[in-house]
């Protein structure tokens, strides 16, 4: 049960990054079709991610030659740039098609990654952890683009504005 607890803990700090995230994007004013869509892939990746960490993670480690942190900062910074110059448009279109989403999904389940690394060294039960980490970050991807929805509805454009503080902070916290 102990260990149930400390991988829910868990979950809820991996979803983070995805909550944080889908609040930037739910300022967009998405349909609750793709907010389903989008909380699907993001729970998906935060599935999958942990069993490829525990499986290759160590090699990949090893031998990547840019700090994961610095990519994920990158990817960040790239898209609250976009947001920033597409300001105007109905809707962002960084998350409309399904690479959009996907590079969103593996944006925010890159510390998963290295989770499942660390649940492969502890030789930990990783399906459940997985399991857990899926449900919670699809729960709160969510909810942050419900949020960000209702944020963009009542605020307008200073809702957008405060989604791209938001992404451009997410990238100085990887950087840094």
């Amino acid at each position: 049960m102990n260990q149930i607890l400390m991988y829910f803990f868990m979950a809820i700090g991996l979803s983070m990054d995805a909550f944080s995230l889908a609040l930037a994007y739910g300022v967009n004013n998405p349909k609750l079709k793709k907010c389903l869509l989008i909380s699907t892939v993001v729970g998906l990746f935060h599935f999958f991610m942990p069993h490829i960490g525990s499986k290759i993670g160590i090699l990949i480690i090893n031998n990547v030659i840019i700090n994961t942190n610095i990519f994920v900062s990158i990817i960040f910074f790239s898209l609250a740039l976009e947001m920033l110059f597409n300001k105007n448009e109905e809707q962002n279109k960084t998350i409309e098609n399904i690479f959009s989403i996907i590079l969103f999904s593996f944006a925010v389940s890159i510390d998963s990654l290295s989770v499942g690394v660390a649940l492969g060294i502890t030789k930990a039960n990783t399906f459940i952890a997985s399991l857990l980490f899926s449900v919670v970050s699809c729960f709160f991807t969510f909810l942050g683009l419900l949020i960000g929805k209702k944020m963009s509805q009542k605020f307008g454009q200073t809702a957008t504005y405060i989604g791209i503080i938001i992404l451009l902070f997410l990238a100085l916290k990887y950087l840094f």
